[in-house]
């Protein structure tokens, strides 16, 4: 299958405005009513489902949490990205573009990053005027900061919860909607199939998870907003309720997935407690900005430090390494999040680890040096040019707090530990995928009708995502791509009419849905489903995890075929369909992981070159950077699904054509 991608002739200056087929479309008050089925509420549903109804489409919109506010955009930290040049630093849209792709080492389809680029600057206005309360500077412009991969400060932000605020703003877009009638929400509702009739899709079914009746929801386009699938490594910063059940289901039904082993690594989360633990939490890449990374230079004092013998504090200056800002001079602690997760694993791995965890595995995080230098700052600005270590401090932490005062609480709530007085511990852990359902320019799948928006597709970001981009793309998608290129697809449908879910197909589709929930509830296993999924995330994050080698994956993908076998053949999962049934969710939700896992190994496995979040240990340089190949390996890879036994899946290849930007060796030194 060769892909096409649909890019228009000239793509880097078309305007919204060349969509001729809108022509088709009539006026507004002759409109027949046309149904948009929305599956997710994080900031591209939200976001998506709104400015459908806004437009006067029908729309269902469907969340398996019990409100759209819990989607998990909700815990993004740090920022969104937009190329305004509030600072005068040189930003534009080409340089939000150019560190876009190569953020992304060259994997990402150049044409839906400049879109990106393009439309940044509108999110932002479209947010100040839902009242989303960005930060502001002493003149009460909007701030911004810097993330990494970049050097201009792009990042407009709110303290260190902008998900949050972002995705409230999105919310009462969404609810103004619900309550003139537009938008139909269905709360605690889970997508489990996709309905296709004559090759389109035309609707879901979908279950309540508080009843269990199993439901069947028509419409003319189907959009997949689902988030992204970290949680087959059991242990990430998503929510514990996180999947890619809806992502994946349409993949069986026809939709390519596209680079499944483009996962990434955040480098600053708490780090791993113990093998109880059922989460990880992620502390803002913001901190970057201010606080600088560490391990002792002597293992003896890494040891010492992790048996209590010596403190942080106590380390003398010339006795740390300050290894990134060693490494990369360029860019120090504001390299990418690949090249710092890695970096940080290579030190741990040298035994200057700091965490007295299982594995050892941590690096600090300091900010005594931003308390010192922000402290002097602002005595000299109240006057005191000359203040005591003491009074500076006290400024510094001020200052440290009003900026990041909510993540260092619940760093404190979480550790113990005062990170204002005492070195921050951090690891990289699991936090976004790259990869995703393939995409064509418009974002649709290969399935006529079905859109994939946000992180459910693979569009935006090739290898690694910079930071402050995911919000950026979410809200791109949801308010300023979708409603064009949906409707112009639409076009076509204004005088279907309403589509009966009493035909065939649905019938089909929800006998399929019940034999598959009364296959888990009949089982007669002795294993929880948590069982099984803590295997499932050791065996990816081993051997399809930070660093991958070709003995490694292929024992993966055997022994997630031998963990599939197991799982169908002693899985317990009690209760009934006819209630409320958590363990009957993640089963459903672990066995699309389950094949997901074996596919992200194949997938690494063909990929001999390293790039981005994909670390071939047998591809890197005397340095220990990564090798790219561009030769042979610049193209998306796209998996067709070819039946229960995912080693048959079928891999198609879409080149990456580059007419503006120079392919070059990735290099923040």
């Amino acid at each position: 299958m060769k892909l096409d991608s649909k890019i228009p002739e000239g793509h880097i200056s078309q305007k919204w405005t060349d969509y001729k087929d809108h022509l088709k479309l009539v006026a507004p008050n002759n409109r027949p009513k046309i149904d948009i089925i929305v599956v997710g509420t994080g900031l591209a549903g939200a976001s998506a489902a709104a400015s459908f109804a806004e437009m006067g489409y029908n729309v269902k919109s469907f969340c398996f949490q019990d409100s759209p506010r819990r989607a998990h955009s909700i815990a993004a930290q740090g920022g969104i990205n937009a190329a305004k040049n509030y600072q005068n630093d040189g930003d534009s849209t080409f340089r939000l573009f150019y560190d876009t792709i190569k953020g992304g080492d060259y994997r990402a389809r150049e044409a839906n990053v400049h879109r990106l680029a393009e439309v940044s600057s509108n999110i932002i206005d479209q947010c100040v005027a839902q009242g989303v309360p960005f930060a502001r500077d002493y003149g009460g412009l909007l701030d911004n900061r810097s993330f990494g991969g970049t050097q201009v400060q792009r990042t407009f932000y709110a303290a260190g919860q902008t998900g949050q605020q972002l995705l409230l703003g999105a919310y009462s877009s969404l609810s103004r909607q619900i309550g003139v009638g537009n938008v139909k929400m269905f709360n605690r509702h889970e997508m489990l199939d996709l309905v296709k009739i004559d090759g389109k899709a035309r609707g879901i079914i979908a279950r309540n998870l508080v009843t269990g009746e199993i439901e069947r929801h028509s419409a003319h386009a189907v959009i997949i907003a689902s988030g992204g699938y970290g949680n087959v490594y059991f242990l990430s910063t998503n929510a514990m309720g996180s999947n890619v059940t809806a992502a994946w289901k349409i993949h069986k039904q026809g939709a390519l997935f596209a680079n499944p082993c483009f996962v990434q690594i955040h480098p600053t989360c708490i780090p791993v407690h113990g093998t109880n633990q059922a989460k990880l939490t992620l502390m803002s890449e913001s901190l970057r900005n201010s606080g600088r990374i560490w391990v002792p230079k002597k293992k003896e004092d890494a040891a010492a430090i992790r048996e209590g013998k010596l403190q942080p504090t106590q380390l003398k200056e010339e006795d740390r390494d300050y290894f990134l800002e060693r490494r990369y001079p360029a860019f120090g602690n504001l390299v990418p999040r690949d090249v710092a997760s890695r970096a940080a694993k290579e030190m741990c791995d040298q035994g200057h680890g700091i965490e007295a965890n299982d594995t050892n595995e941590g690096v600090y995080l300091d900010f005594s040096s931003e308390i010192k230098s922000k402290g002097k700052q602002a005595a000299y600005a109240k006057g005191n040019h000359n203040p005591s270590d003491e009074e500076a401090t006290k400024l510094g932490k001020q200052w440290l707090e009003e900026k990041y005062g909510n993540l260092f609480t619940m760093y404190q709530k979480i550790t113990d530990e005062n990170p204002y007085e005492t070195p921050m511990k951090i690891y990289p852990a699991v936090h976004y995928t790259m990869g995703g359902v393939w995409v064509d320019y418009n974002l649709q799948s290969t399935i006529p009708g079905c859109f994939v928006a946000g992180e459910a597709n693979f569009s935006d970001h090739g290898a690694n995502r910079l930071g402050a981009s995911a919000l950026m793309q979410g809200l791109a998608d949801g308010y300023f791509v979708l409603p064009y290129t949906v409707s112009n697809y639409l076009a076509d449908d204004i005088r279907t009419g309403k589509i009966s879910t009493d035909l065939p197909e649905f019938v089909e589709a929800e006998k399929n849905v019940k034999e598959t929930i009364n296959t888990f509830l009949s089982n007669n296993g002795t294993k929880t489903v948590d069982h099984f999924h803590k295997r499932l995330g050791l065996i990816i994050w081993n051997k399809v995890g930070m660093a991958r080698n070709e003995a490694g994956l292929k024992q993966a993908i055997q022994e997630v075929s031998d963990l599939k076998a197991e799982f169908y053949k002693d899985v317990y999962v009690p209760g009934s369909n006819e209630e409320l049934n958590p363990e009957l969710e993640k089963a459903l939700r672990v066995a699309d992981l389950i094949d997901l896992g074996q596919l992200m190994a194949m997938d690494a496995l063909q990929r001999n070159e390293s790039c981005g979040g994909h670390f071939r240990e047998e591809y890197q340089d005397a340095e220990g950077e990564t090798l790219r190949d561009d030769e042979n390996f610049s193209f998306v890879s796209a998996w067709e699904y070819k039946g229960n036994d995912i080693t048959k899946s079928e891999l198609h290849k879409e080149e990456l054509k580059y007419e503006f930007i120079k392919i070059a060796a990735r290099n923040y030194k």
